[in-house]
């Protein structure tokens, strides 16, 4: 039996890290605690439908399914029986002193906890086009989720733009499932994407998987394309105007712009937390420092695409790891971590790979026209962030607090990495001389009515 007094260890998110992180736990004989935004554990990769949802596993996941199936099944198994505590449909908004505010239903609670995994995932990483903030314009994510949760594609005439492997496998799902998708537009050149085969071919299969599903969408891929902007008729999206790898002008109509250009961690519960963060020069972005094992120091693990970029698989191993650490530190028997390590260090390998091959958009982003919108929360242009990095110096935060960049309901999830890329250009520096935005409590909106009723 396991003790529920001691220690109390809390997990943040239910996606393949999360679950991982939890049976390993639960098979030393402790109980944690799994918190998840979702009603039902599985995480963005592997999400699931509502109940009486009909469209089975292998369409909604394809060569994943089985791989799916088994961590649902794993997940609902140890929560029926009781062997971990499943806090459903509830946001961590802020981390403190060995305590979470958690929003949930019922407004604002307060978790303690001994041990903290942070398995927070990932989200796109948008880079702003001239007309992004119009109606009709989503991240790739959010068109997968909507194909996932609700089988339901979000436009009739639908253009996928921006690069990396999500670009492509949205719009192979979303043609797999009947929807109209007459340009998947990829600001990568080819030549590029020939620079990753040596790292990609540390996961031939996955890489192979990756050339069908491109096969599959045939002459409506187009590579090394840029893009120029996105045009509305009043209601909402109409056009995207952009120029093939050969310079000519093109327009493809559409009523739906779906843009991506890979992955950006969730870390902004990892800097409440007090973590560590280093600039990582291949993915363009600041990440959280940990060991091998996933410590992140202050009894705090992290697991998963919040802190390394390598996918499902790699999230599960990160997850068994991180469980792994925590174990240990408490001076309990720990599963060996050789083999998982091994395997970890074939997956950076093709994660370093994708980021070659599918590169951050720096060059588009520091091109924008003044007018552009870089942060649609808070209607900030790119011009505006330039005149603000002449005043404020060029650090991040300054350009923040002048600017509002960052400010909004997203707190800069989809306009720092581009803000930063405007500011080091306007300051003749590289991004990690400017710094990020500090992460601030609520991390997500939340009413105050919630925290009236905190208990």
């Amino acid at each position: 039996m396991s003790d529920l007094a001691s220690p109390r260890i809390v997990i943040v998110g239910a996606g393949p890290a999360g679950i991982r992180a939890a049976a390993t736990l639960v098979d030393a004989g402790l109980h944690p605690i799994v918190i998840d935004e979702g009603q039902r554990a599985g995480g963005q990769i592997y999400r699931r439908p509502p109940a009486g949802f009909t469209r089975p596993p292998q369409q909604l996941y394809g060569s994943e399914a089985q791989k799916a199936r088994a961590l649902h099944s794993l997940f609902d198994q140890l929560s029926a029986e009781g062997r971990l505590t499943h806090c459903a449909g509830n946001s961590v908004i802020a981390v403190h002193e060995g305590r979470l505010h958690v929003l949930g239903e019922s407004g604002v609670q307060v978790i303690f906890y001994d041990r903290l995994i942070l398995a927070t995932g990932a989200s796109d990483r948008v880079a702003p086009v001239p007309g992004w903030q119009s109606a009709g314009v989503y991240s790739l994510g959010a068109a997968q989720i909507a194909l996932k949760a609700q089988g339901v594609a979000l436009g009739r005439r639908i253009v996928l733009m921006g690069s990396g492997p999500l670009l492509t496998l949205v719009g192979a799902q979303l043609v797999k499932a009947g929807a109209h998708v007459p340009a998947v537009l990829d600001t990568s050149p080819w030549r590029q994407q020939l620079r990753g085969l040596w790292e990609l071919a540390a996961r031939p299969v996955v890489a192979l998987r990756g050339l069908v599903m491109r096969a599959r969408l045939g002459g409506r891929y187009h590579a090394g394309v840029t893009l120029e902007r996105i045009e509305t008729d009043g209601s909402g999206v109409a056009a995207v105007r952009w120029r093939d790898a050969g310079g000519r002008q093109r327009a493809t109509s559409c009523d739906m712009v779906g843009i991506g250009w890979h992955l950006r961690a969730e870390t902004h519960l990892a800097d409440l937390a007090g973590c560590a963060f280093t600039y990582d020069e291949q993915w363009r972005q600041w990440l959280p420092k940990i060991d091998g094992m996933g410590r992140a120091g202050n009894g705090v693990y992290l697991a998963g695409d919040g802190v390394r970029l390598l996918g499902a698989d790699g999230a599960e191993i990160a997850g068994c790891l991180a469980a792994a650490a925590c174990l240990a530190d408490l001076g309990r028997p720990a599963p060996s971590a050789k083999a998982d390590l091994h395997k970890l260090a074939r997956l950076e390998r093709f994660a370093r790979g994708l980021a070659c091959a599918f590169p951050w958009p720096s060059e588009m982003v520091r091109a924008l026209p003044e007018d552009a919108i870089v942060c649609r929360c808070e209607n900030v242009s790119a011009g505006a962030v330039r005149e603000s990095a002449d005043a404020g110096g060029g650090e991040a935060n300054r350009v923040k607090s002048l600017s509002r960049v960052g400010m909004g309901r997203c707190q800069g999830r989809y306009c720092q990495l581009a803000a930063v890329e405007l500011v080091a250009a306007k300051a003749g520096c590289k991004p990690d001389a400017v710094g990020r935005f500090r992460g601030q409590a609520p991390v997500r909106p939340a009413p105050i009515g919630a925290f009236l009723r905190e208990s």
